[in-house]
């Protein structure tokens, strides 16, 4: 079981719609995990699964049906409220372009707090950023203020850092949507060497063209539930013949 890299067991997690809500006696003494809350409701429960090294996953469903949840379940950003989350080796998160990056500092300043904040030592942190900053293609703004930069500049400096961590596992959340087709594919290319040095990848995305180029498992979440984990094109069929209309 050495090569687990992911293991989820029985994962749940509950947010509330808003501030304010009664609570019933039974609300107040009942069971902590099971008891009704007003105002609450379950983003994922009972889900799990296990991710093996090197497998490249792809979570597919609607918008709102708990996919980018898991996803911050896996990197560390939440916690459940029921079950276990557990990753072996750490992971590098590509789930949202402005995420560990502070807005009034400068590229270059973002570069080793961003990498800092993974771990990455300072002196590694200063071999490769060149590389990073020009994969970025970021060479004329390494002094900019990131709250300056475009959105596609953003995600081209988020992923150009992320890609150079160590991490054993990848997690990517549509924030490659952003940014034009001949950086995409720069990134996909990047993805692809990953992949080939027996990294693992786990991928929220609406393409099925993307989905089916890296992955070879999906997992499909509808209403917060895991409805079916198997080879991606039956995980994709599935999901199509249960919403004809959403088209990717």
């Amino acid at each position: 079981m050495s090569n687990v890299t992911i293991h989820v067991e029985g994962v749940g997690i509950r947010f509330r719609l808003d501030r304010r809500g009664r609570r019933s006696l039974k609300d107040l003494f009942g069971s902590t995990a099971r008891r009704s809350r007003p105002g609450e409701f379950w983003a994922l429960r009972d889900i799990s699964f296990e991710v093996r090294q090197g497998e490249a996953i792809g979570v597919v469903g609607r918008n709102g049906q708990g996919k980018s949840t898991l996803l911050k379940l896996v990197a560390g950003v939440l916690q459940p409220d029921e079950g276990t989350v557990r990753v072996n080796g750490g992971v590098a998160p590509l789930i949202a372009i402005t995420g560990g990056f502070e807005s009034n500092l400068t590229v270059r300043e973002n570069v080793s707090l961003v990498a800092g904040l993974h771990g990455m030592p300072r002196a590694e942190v200063a071999r490769r950023f060149d590389s990073i900053i020009a994969f970025a293609e970021l060479e004329k703004f390494v002094n900019t203020p990131f709250k300056h930069l475009s959105s596609g500049m953003k995600a081209r400096l988020a992923f150009a850092v992320v890609s150079q961590l160590d991490e054993p596992t990848l997690l990517v959340d549509e924030v490659l949507a952003v940014g034009d087709k001949a950086f995409r594919e720069k990134c996909f290319a990047r993805i692809e060497e990953m992949l080939a040095e027996g990294r693992t990848l786990f991928l929220v995305s609406h393409s099925a063209g993307n989905l089916k180029r890296f992955c070879t498992r999906g997992l499909y979440i509808d209403g917060g539930a895991l409805v079916l984990d198997g080879p991606i094109d039956d995980v994709l069929e599935r999901y199509n013949r249960d919403y004809p209309a959403v088209k990717h």
